[in-house]
């Protein structure tokens, strides 16, 4: 299924070519080019898309003086939730800044929106929270109890009475870790 929409030139041709039905809306994960993730996400905005960007606050590497900055959580990427036809598909790849929409053999794939919720989770909760290199090992949990309950994730170490639950999003390799107290977990499969 390589080149899913890239030989439509028109979007009404894929409708009819791709057989495209209708489905409920999903997220997605959307490819900019580095930082053009603001610019890509406030263009989509406009259009009335709903779009999920998670920033961290980073000290500036500036000597000269002290800035703060809002820097997206996983550098290039970007959530966006949409009914993913033909048309919309073409409006997002070809807004400037975008590079492609993450998927599998060519064809976008949705995210599940358990791991949207709990990146959102963990970005609301007031908990410092840091951007972590992807690991594909782990125990999946879920937390029973505190601002994360119902968060699901990986626990990824454990140090006197503190866990790191690690929320991975595999389709693009990218994880969000967020230091917790001893809260309760259960096992999640």
């Amino acid at each position: 299924m390589a080149g899913f929409y890239q030989d439509c030139h028109k979007p009404e041709e894929c409708l009819v070519q791709d057989h495209l039905v209708a489905e409920p809306a999903a997220w997605y994960v959307i490819h900019a080019h580095s930082r053009h993730e603001g610019k890509v996400a406030l263009a989509l905005q406009r259009k009335e898309f709903e779009i999920f960007l998670p920033r961290i606050t980073v000290r500036s590497r500036r000597q000269d003086r002290r800035l703060f900055l809002q820097v997206p959580l996983f550098p290039s990427y970007l959530f966006i939730n949409t009914v993913l036809e033909a048309v919309v598909y073409h409006e997002i790849i070809k807004l400037p800044g975008v590079v492609r929409l993450l998927g599998v053999n060519g064809r976008p794939s949705p995210v599940s929106p358990e791991k949207v919720e709990s990146i959102r989770a963990i970005v609301e909760s007031g908990r410092p929270y840091y951007p972590w290199e992807y690991l594909g090992e782990g125990k999946q949990v879920r937390i029973l109890h505190g601002p994360l309950a119902g968060t699901i994730g990986m626990i990824l170490r454990r140090r006197e009475k503190k866990r790191r639950l690690l929320v991975a999003v595999e389709l693009f390799q990218r994880s969000v870790a967020v230091e917790l107290e001893d809260e309760a977990v259960e096992a999640y499969s």
